[in-house]
């Protein structure tokens, strides 16, 4: 079974790369982002200079303007705002505010207008864009961030882990100021290096789409060996990551869940 490989170093300085743990310096991947209508995790800056193709989802434009000055009392709003500036804004456009729209439009930012169709969500809209601007010999080097898609209704949360089923061969990582999720696709193995100073110790591990008959595990306080998981049974919630790396074999795919400490 082949190797999958994760790491979580996008939230460190792209100035600081040595602290990184060493083994993930093998990770080369492409970053992308995606801003969702909820509240901008403080870290977003950082995300936004790791990344190199910026989506705003619909109302998440609205997010970028309001927020992002925010994180930059220091500084002047209007140099915020045109120095974080999207480079498309994608969605059914009923939730974006008519100046923020013009602001973006009138900088240059690409407008998609999706409003025709009502059957995915704005996030599923950003990642097959952003899935088409890279070439295909790439994707399996993109990693698409996504900011905002924790917390707020609990539909919409569903609804954005759904995405990264729909998508299941994308590294898709749901983002909030507390925690990230991301899909385990059970065709591989999968070795998770840990980075101690900006996340963990809690973690989890969620069966999704079917139970797991047979899940192992190592790196966790409370390991699994060949252990049932499901719904109406044991799921590993509330886990803790014991060194800077876990491995996780499983005939289910899995969500993986850890949390972010406090930047």
């Amino acid at each position: 079974m082949e190797l999958m490989c994760h790491s979580s170093s996008f939230l460190l300085p792209p100035e600081n790369p040595n602290t990184a743990s060493s083994s993930s310096s093998s990770l080369s991947l492409t970053y992308a982002l995606v801003v969702l209508n909820q509240n901008l995790p403080k870290f977003t800056p950082l995300l936004w200079d790791h990344a190199h193709i910026r989506v705003c989802a619909d109302g998440g434009a609205n997010r970028v303007y309001d927020e992002m000055p925010l994180l930059f009392p220091q500084l002047n709003p209007s140099h915020v705002r045109s120095r974080y500036k999207p480079d498309a804004i994608k969605g059914d456009m009923d939730s974006i505010r008519t100046e923020v729209l013009d602001f973006y439009a009138n900088l240059g930012t690409k407008i998609i207008d999706e409003s025709q169709d009502q059957d995915t969500t704005d996030l599923h809209k950003c990642v097959a864009y952003i899935r088409d601007l890279v070439p295909n010999t790439d994707k399996s080097e993109l990693c698409i961030l996504a900011t905002g898609a924790l917390g707020g209704r609990f539909d919409h949360e569903m609804g954005n882990i759904n995405v990264l089923c729909r998508f299941s061969n994308t590294r898709i990582i749901l983002l909030s100021d507390d925690c990230l999720i991301h899909l385990l696709p059970k065709n591989h193995s999968h070795k998770i290096f840990i980075q101690p100073s900006v996340e963990g110790p809690h973690c989890g591990l969620v069966p999704i789409g079917m139970p797991s008959g047979s899940s192992t595990t190592t790196g966790l306080q409370w390991d699994l060996n060949d252990t049932e998981m499901r719904f109406g049974g044991l799921v590993s919630t509330s886990n803790i990551v014991k060194g800077d790396i876990v491995t996780v074999q499983s005939d289910s795919d899995l969500l993986w869940t850890i949390s972010i400490k406090k930047l």
